[in-house]
Parts: C-alpha cells; structure tokens; sequence
C-alpha cells in the first residue's frame, strides 16, 4: 500500500498497529456519502478514489447519513468530513455531529481548517454548543488531502485494534477451554480404575461433570467405549456415599 504523509502526528495514529502497509491485513471497503461527493471538486474525488486504490480499499457510492463509513477488519467506523468551514454557520455542523454519535459508536468529525480565524471559531463554537470531549472526536487539518488521508488512517487504525482484540479474546477463550479440559480430566481420573483414555471418552460423549454423575450405566456404555466395570464404578462412585467416600480417592 502507499505511504501516508508523517508531516503532523495524532495521538491516536501514532500507534504502529495504525501504520498501513503492504504486510497488512485486508483494508476495507469506504462508503461515501453521494450528496457529500456532489459538494466536492471532481479533482477531490480523484484524489479519494486514487488514493483509496492504492491503499487497497474498494469505494463505494451511497446515501448514507455521515460523509463516509468505513468497514475495517469487522467494524464500521463513521466520519463527518467538513471540506470547507463557514464561519457564520457553524450550528447545522455541531447539530449533526450530536445526532450522528448517537447512531454510531464510532464517529469521527474531520475539518478543514487552514486558517487561523477558522481554528479560533471551531474552537469557540466547540464550547459554545457543549460538545462532550471524545464523543465524537473531532480532528482538525490544515489540507483536505491530509484530511482524508487521516480518515483513513483512523479507520484501519480501529480496524486492526478490533481484530487485535478478537484474537485476544478467542487465545482467553482457548486457554479457558484448556484449563477446563484438564480440571475435568483430573476429576474423573481421581476414579479408582479410570484412566486418561476413559476420561477423554466420557468428556467427548458426555462434557460435564455434572453429566457423568446423572448418568446411567447402560448410557456410559453405549456412548463410549468404557468396560462394563468401569461403568459400574463410574455410577458407584457418584450414587454410593461409601463407595465415594472411600479413603482411595485424593
């Protein structure tokens, strides 16, 4: 993919999980707003489309509430990209942006402001309106391009954090599994006469502890492989209180 320009910084971006490249994973697919792209330049929309390519994301026109949204690695992130800052109506901007963070839990607002008076008026109107800080974040640039270019840095940026996350939860979830398996395997084996062998049959036919003490001795031998004495010890050992009281048990 090709190079995004490193000529300003922003906190959420620096982050090297965010840096788009070659090596990474599948980019996406961005939506764009068709009433938004009608507002821009033609030369704009070249730059976006060109610059999307490159960087391995499919664009799409459609009529969608925000300016774009993004799908990355599962997860839709939306942006409100304000191209051109009018001082003297500012209020539809903020209106918006209040509606929009209600509809998604990942919103981000873009603007333009390449002036001086541009930034001291956001900034203004930011307090005047009673924006909540974060929700949504608003990040300002000095050029359109670098503008998108932070869109889509953003937009991978969560995208690779989200599937960083899936995967931490699916190695909790494996190891939680594991730690299962072997608390079981413990257990049961703790059965005078069952070994591993039996304990894994009786945990891929039956599952649970639980299971195996409601269950019947014929049950036992017809789904698993246990001999008839094993069986007979199995439902013993959890019906007969002098059998599981047996001082043989640890």
């Amino acid at each position: 993919m090709a190079n995004f320009k490193s000529g300003y910084a922003d906190p959420v971006l620096e982050n090297p999980c965010s840096k788009v490249t070659k090596s990474s994973v599948s980019a996406g697919v961005c939506m764009m707003n068709t009433i938004w792209r009608d507002q821009q330049h033609p030369s704009f929309i070249n730059f976006i489309s060109s610059f999307l390519a490159a960087n391995s994301f499919r664009l799409n026109f459609v009529p969608i509430a925000p300016d774009f949204i993004f799908n990355c690695g599962g997860l839709s992130v939306a942006f409100i990209f304000v191209t051109k800052w009018d001082c003297g109506n500012v209020e539809t901007i903020f209106s918006r942006a209040k509606k929009l963070k209600a509809q998604f839990a990942h919103l981000y607002v873009t603007l333009n402001l390449p002036t001086r008076d541009q930034n001291d008026s956001f900034l203004c109107s930011y307090f005047k309106y009673e924006m909540q800080l974060g929700r949504p974040t608003f990040v300002p640039v000095q050029d359109i391009e670098m503008g998108f270019e932070k869109i889509v840095k953003i937009a991978h940026s969560c995208g690779v954090s989200k599937q960083q996350e899936v995967k931490t939860k699916l190695k909790a979830e494996r190891n939680q599994s594991v730690q299962q398996l072997e608390n079981f395997i413990r257990v049961v084996t703790s059965i005078p006469g069952i070994d591993n062998h039996d304990a894994n049959a009786l945990n891929q036919a039956i599952g649970s502890i639980e299971g195996i003490a409601k269950a019947s001795k014929e049950y036992i031998l017809e789904t698993t492989d246990l001999s008839a004495d094993n069986a007979e010890t199995i439902v013993r050992f959890f019906r007969d209180s002098k059998f599981y009281l047996c001082p043989k048990i640890i």
